[in-house]
């Protein structure tokens, strides 16, 4: 099988020659040159032979053309950072007005996706990050939507329908570049953060939306649960049919519990999440500091723990830069059973 026949068939419910593969992290290097960051997203499927690309723009992509400031450094491991938020008052999410999926920083992540296009061999497959339009506004408003919506809803709406119209823009032309999918990341699904009625009327509710103007339309869709504590089981009932990944290592259901709820294919079994040490937050990394063989062992330890079937490896959420290539390469090596 190629590579797409391969993903293909696990997301159609066959059997694939082996499991699929891949891993992701962000090239912050290269990501505010969109045609640096294809040729250097297309180079490492190559090299560690994986069987498809998660697109990797810098995750505050669609905040900047909102008002937002950011710090952006060009560095090894040191990804943009919000230096001003751009809503500060409740008349700020008032005024928010749309504008094109193609302008300035989405006309960039656009341009990536059309590079990458030319990039990459025959039948790879790779698939656009997208986030819910609340995550949006979280990012944009520096976390003060989580407080805000309770106090005026109805400025809160306004705001997120707005970006809801513009993601919707974007996905249009990502469909035209040529995606296969799309990497939709929610970051507010999660009971610490959202009663479940709040998140039904402001995640869902838009999340919906932004999917239905691809569904049917690019065929590898996937699903992040960002976090801990998350509404795992309301997004499987109520969300459009996609590939579920979520910290499958760190918060429930872990992926014996989750294929006991679903047929559905996942994304997941690598080691990759916050967790607090020593009173300060860091990556709990498998692929950074694990070893060949504790790789290995977690990667079959997946695919049995899955009913060996139904599952394509990848990590939870973004492992770090600099990872050893010697792990990179157990990754890939661990799925030839």
């Amino acid at each position: 099988m190629n590579r797409e026949e391969r993903v293909r068939a696990v997301i159609e419910g066959g059997t694939p020659d082996r499991v699929p593969v891949s891993v992701w992290f962000h090239f912050s290097v290269y990501d505010q040159d969109p045609v640096s960051l294809a040729e250097a997203e297309a180079d490492f499927v190559e090299t560690y032979d994986y069987d498809f690309i998660k697109m990797m723009p810098f995750g505050d992509y669609g905040i900047q053309d909102l008002g937002a400031k950011l710090s952006i450094y060009c560095q090894p491991n040191r990804p943009v950072t919000l230096a001003a938020p751009g809503i500060r008052s409740m008349d700020d999410y008032r005024h928010m007005e749309v504008i094109s999926g193609l302008q300035g920083t989405y006309g960039k992540q656009v341009e990536f996706a059309r590079h990458l296009a030319r990039c990459v061999p025959p039948h790879t497959p790779f698939i656009q990050t997208i986030f819910s339009p609340l995550t949006t506004l979280h990012k944009l408003t520096g976390g003060r939507v989580l407080r805000d919506l309770r106090e005026d809803p109805d400025a809160v709406h306004h705001a997120l329908a707005v970006v809801t119209a513009i993601t919707v823009d974007f996905i249009r032309y990502n469909i035209d570049a040529g995606v296969s999918g799309f990497f939709f990341a929610t970051q507010d699904a999660r009971r610490p953060l959202l009663s479940l009625e709040e998140f039904r009327t402001f995640g869902e509710f838009y999340d919906r939306q932004v999917m239905e103007a691809y569904m049917g339309r690019t065929w590898f869709n996937v699903i992040h649960i960002h976090g801990m504590d998350v509404y795992f089981e309301e997004i499987l009932r109520r969300y459009p049919p996609a590939v579920l990944n979520w910290h499958d290592r760190d918060t429930p259901p872990s992926l014996a519990e989750a294929r006991a709820l679903t047929d559905r294919p996942f994304l997941a079994g690598l080691q990759a999440a916050k967790k607090i040490a020593d009173g300060r937050e860091v990556w709990d990394d498998i692929v950074k500091n694990g070893t060949p063989e504790s790789i290995t062992a977690q990667v079959r330890d997946a695919i049995r723990s899955a009913g060996g079937k139904g599952i394509i490896i990848g990590p939870g959420c973004v492992v770090n830069q600099e990872c050893p290539a010697a792990n990179l390469r157990a990754v890939r090596q661990a799925v030839e059973i």
